[in-house]
């Protein structure tokens, strides 16, 4: 356990989904996490997994996917040099000139977990945001994740040195 956390919840799973609102469109999708800040309540990420939809295969493009999950609302799809990105998933297709039937794929949705450690990521505000674009698409795609982990309650220290990171950092 984490040094001035107190675990208030077993390990839970928190489901969503984010679709671009257009084609190639940068899009981010609140995940409301209902923690009471009266109580110093987190959330601590333990695990992310991801399934996101395959980019629009056409002959001679490559095109891609790539959705974020960031503990701050963002304006960009964001990387892991992001202080608040927690996780970062990208699916890749590559057409062969003059053919749409053959394909190079890249799936870049590791297990996106902390081992050897006790958690993945600190949420201190109520919301977490889960951030897709494509790229070279022909239509809006869809990105999907489940969210492992446990409410906790922070001590006062930590709750204020967390809420001015994650709002500042």
């Amino acid at each position: 356990m984490v040094k001035g956390l107190k675990q208030e919840s077993a390990i839970m799973a928190i489901s969503t989904s984010v679709t671009e609102s257009a084609a190639n469109t940068f899009t981010s999708e609140t995940i409301d996490l209902q923690l009471s800040p009266l109580d110093n309540q987190v959330f601590v990420i333990t695990k992310v997994d991801a399934d996101l939809q395959t980019p629009t295969l056409a002959a001679g493009t490559r095109a891609a996917l790539d959705v974020t999950l960031s503990t701050v609302e963002r304006t960009t799809i964001g990387n892991l040099s992001n202080n608040n990105v927690v996780a970062v998933f990208r699916k890749m297709v590559e057409g062969a000139a003059g053919l749409t039937t053959s394909i190079n794929s890249i799936d870049e949705a590791p297990d996106q977990s902390a081992p050897g450690m006790d958690y993945l990521a600190i949420v201190f505000t109520s919301d977490m945001f889960l951030n897709i674009v494509g790229d070279n698409n022909g239509a809006a795609l869809t990105g999907n994740a489940r969210i492992w982990g446990y409410v906790a309650k922070a001590t006062s220290s930590v709750y204020a040195a967390g809420v001015q990171q994650e709002l500042l950092g």
